[in-house]
C-alpha cells in the first residue's frame, strides 16, 4: 500500500532528522513524499530532491553478518515483488545507515545500480535486497570487500565535524552548484 503524504509529521524518522539537520541546512528539498507503508520497516518511500526522483530506505543491522541489509523492491503490475528496473522512473535510490555512534546514506544513481546487477536491466533480473557496507563496517570476505569498495564512492557521512559533504552531495545528486 502507498500512501501520498505531505505533512512534516509523518516523515520515516531517520529521513525527518536527516531532513531538519541536513538537507534543509544545504537547501536540499524534499517534495512530493509519498510513503510505502508496506516496508514500513526500511522507513520506504519516495520524493523529489531538489527535483530528483529518490527512491528512500533505511537499511537494517542484522545480528550475525558485517554492513546492513535492506530492501530494494517494489510491486509489479500483478501484485507481485519485483526488483527495481533501470526502465522506472527514478534518479537515486538513497539508503540511510545509522549505528549508535554514526549516521551515512548512500546516494545510488540508477545507472550504477543498474551496472551492478541490483536494477533489472537489459532482461536481467536485478536483486529484491542488498547488503550495504559503510566505510566504518569491519568486512573480511571477499565480495564484502569488493562491495564496500564500489559503494564507498556514493557514500556520504552525516555527522557534525564532516559538515555533511555539501559539495559532494550536490555532485552526486547531480545538481547546480
Amino acid at each position: 500500500m502507498i500512501l501520498e503524504n505531505t505533512s512534516t509529521d509523518t516523515y520515516p524518522n531517520h529521513l525527518k532528522t536527516i531532513k531538519e539537520l541536513f538537507y534543509n541546512k544545504y537547501g536540499l528539498s524534499i517534495t512530493q513524499l509519498v510513503i510505502n507503508s508496506e516496508s514500513k520497516e526500511y522507513e520506504a518511500c519516495s520524493f523529489l530532491l531538489n527535483e530528483k526522483k529518490v527512491v528512500y530506505r533505511q537499511a537494517k543491522i542484522t545480528p550475525t553478518k558485517a554492513g546492513q541489509f535492506v530492501t530494494v523492491w517494489k510491486r509489479n503490475a500483478l501484485g507481485i515483488t519485483a526488483p527495481f528496473d533501470s526502465k522506472d522512473v527514478l534518479d537515486f535510490i538513497i539508503i540511510t545507515v545509522k549505528t549508535a555512534t554514526q549516521l551515512g546514506q548512500f546516494i545510488f544513481p540508477k545507472a550504477v545500480l543498474a551496472t551492478k546487477g541490483i536494477l533489472t536491466h537489459n532482461e536481467k533480473d536485478g536483486k529484491r535486497g542488498i547488503r550495504v557496507y559503510a566505510p566504518w563496517d569491519s568486512v573480511s570476505s571477499k565480495q564484502a570487500i569488493q562491495t564496500q569498495a564500489w559503494q564507498t564512492d556514493y557514500f556520504l557521512a552525516l555527522d557534525d565535524s564532516n559538515s555533511f559533504e555539501i559539495v559532494r552531495a550536490k555532485a552526486l545528486l547531480e545538481l547546480k552548484k
